[in-house]
């Protein structure tokens, strides 16, 4: 089965848990979070949240198994990875950020004074001749 240490636990709100009933209950685990599903795989980008999830045949094989739920149900989903790196940058270790200098924060900015523009002119400029319809016969 699933190491709880890699993959993902996907939390459903009380009632998607109601509304899925008896049909998500063999994929539920009870925890003293609440009932969840471990996933191996997520993919959260469309309407349904796809879960892949490892499951046993009658007869013992290991088999992959999707399940698609609408993301409105989905409560929260927490990353259940152990060692490697997650985020952003370079990773260096906390004892060489400790020799780093602090970094200093960034200064308020200096408020900025309107500019006055004048009105604008309603006249047309010298020399610009508009443009008239004639007149209906």
């Amino acid at each position: 089965m699933l190491d709880e240490t890699q993959g993902y636990a996907v939390f459903f709100f009380p009632q998607a848990l109601e509304v899925l009933g008896e049909a998500i209950k063999p994929y539920l685990h009870d925890g003293p979070t609440g009932p969840h599903m471990l996933c191996q795989s997520i993919d959260t980008g469309g309407a349904l949240l796809e879960m892949t999830i490892e499951g046993r045949t009658p007869d013992g094989q290991s088999v992959a198994m999707e399940l698609m739920v609408p993301t409105s149900m989905v409560r929260m989903i927490v990353s259940a990875r152990s060692g490697g790196v997650f985020g952003f940058g370079p990773r260096i270790p906390h004892e060489a950020a400790a020799g780093l200098p602090p970094v200093a924060l960034a200064a308020a900015p200096k408020p900025v004074t309107p500019i006055e523009l004048p009105a604008p002119s309603i006249e047309p400029a010298p020399g610009v001749v508009m443009a008239q319809t004639p007149p209906k016969r």
